[in-house]
This record gives C-alpha cells, structure tokens and sequence, in this order.
C-alpha cells in the first residue's frame, strides 16, 4: 500500500495521471470525469451480470441525455454521486413551461458512492417516476433529483452493498 501522505504533492498528482491514464487504457473510463464515469462502467457491469436485467452498452462519448442502450433500444441516463443529489439533466422544459417535456430516455440509473468511491446502491427509475420527483436547480438551469426517503421507495433497487 502507498502511504501518500510521504509523498510530495508533485508525486501524488503524478500518480492520479497515472491511475486516469490506466482506468482508461483498461475502458473503465472515457473521460476525465471519474465518479460519473466509475458510475457508467459499474451500472452496465452489474446490469450485464445480473439475470433478469437487461444487457446494456455504452452509448457513444457525447451523446446527449443518455449514457447506455439496451438490446432493445431503451435508453439509459446514468447519474453517479457520493451525496444525495444527482447531478443535473439538460434539455427539459423549464418550471412554469406549458410545452411537454420530450422523452429523453426510458430510465434512470442513479448509482451512489461513498466517500471512498464505493458503491453503496444503484437504484432505477423509468421516465414518469423521474418526471414526477426531479426538481429545479436554478443556477446551473436544469433538473436533478434528491434521493429522499420517499424518492428511493419509488426507485428499483438494483444493487446494495451488503454488510
């Protein structure tokens, strides 16, 4: 195990290049956005092994509102976080809007961390229970959701940590 803490700070940033460097030559991720990346690549693991889900791929890098496809065409928006607030999802309505929101994918996956990055649960919602629960984030002018109590009892539990 490396203690980090007799490391230079030039030594340990040179190892976190390193480490993103060999997450991606190994495909657990594409870009430099770690957590949602760690997120997609864990969700589709689990999903493709687990019987009764669906098998799911990567949707291209840059596709919009959707991070996975299944063998059947529906469409997946996958959130990472280590909080309870997911990030935010573009290209809905804004509130007050009396133009419906188009469909943008079939399901949310929202897979939540630790403050070590470890999965702790990876819940599933389809489109109405994500219409239904996503709430307004003014400043950076999109939805998200809030993993309340009563948002994860409408939720699929896919994965949970045991233990």
């Amino acid at each position: 195990m490396i203690n980090l803490r007799e490391k230079e700070t030039k030594e340990i940033i040179q190892l976190y290049s390193m480490a993103i460097k060999e997450l991606k030559r190994r495909k657990v991720i594409r870009t430099n956005n770690v957590v949602g990346e760690l997120g997609e690549y864990l969700a589709i693991e689990i999903y493709n092994n687990t019987p009764g889900l669906p098998n799911l791929s990567p949707a291209p890098v840059g596709t919009e509102n959707i991070d996975a496809i299944s063998r059947k065409g529906d469409r997946y928006s996958i959130k990472s976080t280590s909080n309870n607030t997911t990030g935010v999802f573009y290209g809905l309505e804004e509130p007050g809007s009396n133009t419906p929101d188009n469909q943008k994918f079939e399901y949310v996956i929202v897979c939540k961390f630790d403050d070590n990055y470890e999965l702790q649960t990876v819940l599933e919602m389809d489109w109405n229970t994500f219409l239904m629960n996503k709430r307004w984030h003014s400043r950076m002018h999109a939805w998200n959701l809030s993993l309340t109590k009563q948002v994860r009892q409408q939720c699929k539990i896919v994965y949970e940590k045991q233990g």
